[in-house]
């Protein structure tokens, strides 16, 4: 049930950040949302949308995974969630409810099936609405294209993106199963890199943490010392979050600072889970996917209320690719 509630926890997160995804600039966020302090939809024009400066071009159809949302590459303020509707998940996160259902269905996680699941998902014209798609999707399928095994296509990807679908994956694995072994598996297909591997084994170990018992920064300070502080973090919890998460951790996707800003707002707010997920949109940055350790984090320790279900589109029925 813990784990249940943090995969929860992160689908909430990822769903209440959506609209304020990759906003560096704080007044911007503010005048554009006000609070995120409810699911919301995302509005055009985007302030610090950089799709204007990129192109996609498939190799095939085989690596199409954008088709007609292509065309708003290469276009000013384009937000990269556009067609997404107040309550939904961006898409790194509905693979994750795909992955969750999948490996329940079968009993157990298998790398191939997954990427099997993965392709078909991602290839399944009108699946998914997003206009951005990570570096790590556009490697995967430009490998698939030309032709490679496709539990060999994952890239060298360093983002926190990696850890969208691992509270997912723990919450649907059988608990008899190894967990980091499962773990590394299917980090391998897409994340090839040993911080995200390293985040994503620290992530699992902290919600087992808690699911024995452990409090919250109890368990951070006993598993997080590779990446985060408390003595330090001590010294900031007065602060305002935008004084740690910008000039101290960056508000950007890569991992080596995303994690532990994600760490640090689950530590500080460590007792309430409402304020926590709102403090993490509001920052802006990849407040999406460190949504999937703050919320899993938070929603492991007090549980996901009615406040956030209700108006989450992960929790109605969906068309299935």
């Amino acid at each position: 049930m813990i784990l249940q509630q943090a995969y929860l926890g992160s689908l909430v997160a990822d769903a209440l950040a959506m609209p304020g995804h990759w906003y560096y600039d704080r007044e911007a966020l503010r005048r554009d949302y006000g609070t995120l302090d409810h699911y919301q939809a995302p509005k055009n024009p985007h302030p610090g949308s950089i799709l204007w400066r990129s192109e996609y071009t498939p190799l095939n159809e085989k690596g199409d995974i954008l088709r007609e949302q292509a065309r708003f590459w290469g276009q000013r303020g384009i937000h990269y969630h556009q067609l997404l509707e107040a309550g939904e998940n961006t898409i790194n996160f509905r693979l994750a409810r795909e992955l969750h259902q999948q490996v329940q269905d079968h009993g157990g996680y298998d790398a191939e099936r997954w990427a099997g699941r993965y392709i078909e998902c991602m290839l399944t014209p009108g699946w998914h609405r997003d206009t951005y798609l990570e570096e790590y999707h556009r490697g995967f399928f430009t490998r698939y294209a030309q032709g490679k095994s496709i539990t060999r296509c994952g890239i060298s990807d360093k983002h926190i993106g990696g850890l969208a679908q691992i509270p997912a994956l723990l919450a649907a694995l059988p608990e008899d199963v190894d967990p980091r072994e499962t773990i590394y598996e299917h980090l391998a297909l897409t994340h090839r890199h040993s911080n995200v591997r390293r985040a994503a084994d620290c992530l699992g170990r902290l919600l087992r943490g808690i699911q024995t018992g452990q409090a919250l920064r109890e368990a951070i300070a006993r598993d997080a010392g590779d990446w985060f502080s408390s003595r330090k973090a001590e010294r900031w919890e007065n602060r305002p979050d935008e004084e740690v998460i910008g000039p101290i951790f960056s508000p950007a996707c890569y991992i080596d600072q995303a994690f532990p800003a994600a760490i640090y707002l689950a530590w500080k707010y460590h007792d309430d889970f409402d304020a926590g997920i709102i403090a993490n949109a509001m920052v802006g940055g990849d407040n999406c996917h460190r949504g999937a350790v703050v919320g899993a984090l938070l929603g492991a320790v007090h549980g996901v209320s009615e406040r956030w279900t209700t108006g989450l589109q992960a929790l109605q029925p969906s068309p299935s690719c």
